[in-house]
C-alpha cells in the first residue's frame, strides 16, 4: 500500500504574512540602495572639491599655508557651509511631502523661495569672513594661521554663493528621485577641478588662494549644468523653477522647516569644529591643527556617506508620508539603519587597513603622517556612529521633526558630549602625569641631549 503524500492546499497565515514582510524589505532594499549609491557619490564628490584644495595646499611643503587652510576651512564650515547646508535641508520636507501628495507647482516655488533666501544669508556670512584673521586671533590662534586664513575665506565667498544656489538645486533633484542629473554634475565638476586647481595652485603659482578660487568656480559650474538641465529637459516641466515674487508667500513656511534644520545640522558640526579651534591654542598649534583637521575632514568626507543614505531615506520617509503610506515610510527607516552599520563596518575596516599610509594624501611629513596613523583607532569609533545619526538624521528632515532633531543634538553634543570630553581629558591627562617615572624621563633627556650635541660637532666645519 503506498503512502499518501498529503500537501496543504493552503499555506500558513504566520508563512504567508513572513513572505510578506520579507518580499517589503527586498523592494525598500532596492529603492533606497538605488537612490543611497548614487547620492553617496553626489555628496562625496561635492566635498572631495574642499579636500582636494586642502591636499594641493599641503603639498606646496608650507607648514603654515597648510594649517592656515585647515582652519581656514573650519571657520567656513562653522559659519557658513554648514548654515547652507542645513538650512536647505528644508526641503527634504516640503518638496518631498509636496512632490509625493503630486501637488508639482509648489515644489518649484518652495525651491526657488530657498534659492533666494539662501544668496541672503551669504551676505552676512561673507562680512564675518572679511574679518576671519581678527576673529581667530580673539581666540588666541597663531597669527600667521590667521593671516592665510583669511585671504583663503575672502578669496573663497564666490563659491559661497556657487554652494547656496547648489544646495538648493540638489534638494530639487533629489526629492524627486531624479539622480542622473546630479551624479554626472557632481562627478564632472570634480574631475574638472583636480587640473583646474593644480594650474592655479602650482602653475599660475597663487598658492592657497588658487585653491579657493578653484573651489568655487566648481561649484558655479556644477550649478550651471544642473539649471541647463532644469531648463530644457521634459522631466522638470511640472515642477519648473519660475522665479517670481509669488515664490515669497512660502517664506514663512520655509523658515518654519529652515532654522530649526539649520540648528539641527549645525549643532553636529560645530562640535566637531570646535576641536579644530582647541587645537589652535595647543603648544605645537601648526602640528595640532594639521592633523586634527586631516582627522576630521576624513570624518566629514566619511560622514557624507551615511549623509547620502539619510537623503535617500528623506526622500523616501518625505514622499511616502505625502502619499499617505506611513507603513512603507516606516519600512525604510528599518532598510536604512540596516544599510548605516553595515556601512559603519565596512569603513573601520577600511580605515584600520590603511592606517600608516592615510597620511600621505595630505602630507609629505613624516610626523604628521605618524600622528595621523596614531589616531585612526578614534576615527574608527567616530565614523560608526556617524553611520547610523547620518542616516536617522535624515528621517527626522524627511518626517518634518527638525525642531526635535535640534534639540536631541543640542543636549548630546554640547551639555554631555563637550563637557564630558573635558572631564575625559582632565582625568586621563592627570592618570598620565601620575604615573609617570620621572628618573626615566630625565635620563631619556639627557641622553636626547648628549645626541644632539654629537651631531652638532660632528657637523661643525673647522676652518684652519
Amino acid at each position: 500500500m503506498s503512502k499518501e503524500v498529503k500537501t496543504p492546499l493552503l499555506r500558513s497565515t504566520s508563512e504567508d504574512s513572513s513572505d510578506e514582510i520579507e518580499s517589503t524589505f527586498i523592494q525598500e532594499l532596492k529603492r533606497v540602495s538605488f537612490m543611497a549609491a548614487p547620492m553617496v557619490a553626489v555628496t562625496v564628490s561635492q566635498y572631495l572639491l574642499q579636500v582636494v584644495s586642502l591636499m594641493m595646499v599641503g603639498h606646496l611643503g608650507i607648514l603654515v599655508s597648510f594649517s592656515g587652510v585647515s582652519i581656514a576651512m573650519s571657520f567656513a564650515e562653522v559659519t557658513g557651509f554648514s548654515v547652507l547646508l542645513g538650512m536647505a535641508g528644508a526641503l527634504e520636507t516640503l518638496c518631498g511631502q509636496t512632490y509625493g501628495a503630486e501637488e508639482y507647482g509648489k515644489l518649484g516655488h518652495y525651491t526657488c523661495c530657498a534659492i533666494l533666501t539662501l544668496i541672503a544669508v551669504c551676505f552676512p556670512i561673507s562680512v564675518v569672513w572679511i574679518f576671519t584673521d581678527k576673529i581667530l586671533l580673539m581666540f588666541s590662534q597663531d597669527p600667521g594661521m590667521s593671516y592665510v586664513a583669511r585671504e583663503y575665506c575672502i578669496y573663497l565667498i564666490p563659491g559661497l554663493f556657487g554652494y547656496a544656489v547648489l544646495q538648493a538645486l540638489i534638494r530639487y533633484y533629489q526629492t524627486q528621485s531624479m539622480i542622473f542629473p546630479m551624479v554626472f554634475s557632481s562627478i564632472t565638476s570634480l574631475f574638472l577641478h583636480i587640473p583646474i586647481c593644480w594650474i592655479l595652485v602650482f602653475k599660475f603659482g597663487m598658492g592657497h588662494i588658487g585653491a579657493a578660487l578653484a573651489i568655487g568656480i566648481s561649484y558655479w559650474l556644477n550649478v550651471i549644468w544642473l539649471w541647463v538641465y532644469i531648463k530644457y529637459s521634459p522631466s522638470c516641466q511640472k515642477t519648473k523653477i519660475v522665479f517670481s515674487t509669488h515664490a515669497l508667500l512660502y517664506l514663512p513656511e520655509f523658515f518654519k522647516y529652515a532654522i530649526p534644520s539649520g540648528l539641527m545640522f549645525c549643532f553636529e558640526w560645530w562640535s566637531f569644529e570646535l576641536l579644530i579651534l582647541i587645537a589652535g591654542i595647543l603648544p605645537n598649534p601648526q602640528l595640532e591643527t594639521s592633523v586634527l583637521s586631516v582627522c576630521l575632514n576624513t570624518t566629514t568626507l566619511h560622514y557624507f556617506i551615511p549623509y547620502a543614505i539619510g537623503a535617500s531615506a528623506s526622500t523616501r520617509v518625505s514622499n511616502e508620508l505625502g502619499a499617505g503610506n506611513p507603513e512603507t515610510a516606516k519600512g525604510a527607516v528599518r532598510v536604512v539603519v540596516i544599510i548605516g552599520i553595515a556601512e559603519a563596518i565596512i569603513v573601520s575596516t577600511f580605515f584600520i587597513c590603511f592606517r600608516n599610509i592615510l597620511g600621505y594624501a595630505y602630507s609629505n611629513d613624516e610626523q604628521v603622517v605618524n600622528y595621523i596613523a596614531d589616531m585612526v583607532p578614534l576615527l574608527c569609533v567616530s565614523v560608526s556612529a556617524d553611520s547610523l545619526i547620518g542616516a536617522l538624521s535624515g528621517v527626522a528632515r524627511g518626517g518634518g521633526f527638525q525642531q526635535m532633531g535640534a534639540y536631541v543634538n543640542l543636549g548630546a553634543y554640547y551639555l554631555v558630549g563637550i563637557p564630558l570630553g573635558s572631564v575625559l581629558n582632565v582625568i586621563i591627562l592627570a592618570t598620565v602625569t601620575a604615573l609617570t617615572d620621572w628618573q626615566k624621563e630625565a635620563t631619556k633627556a639627557r641622553e636626547r641631549i648628549v645626541d644632539q650635541s654629537i651631531k652638532s660637532s660632528d657637523n661643525t666645519l673647522v676652518v684652519a
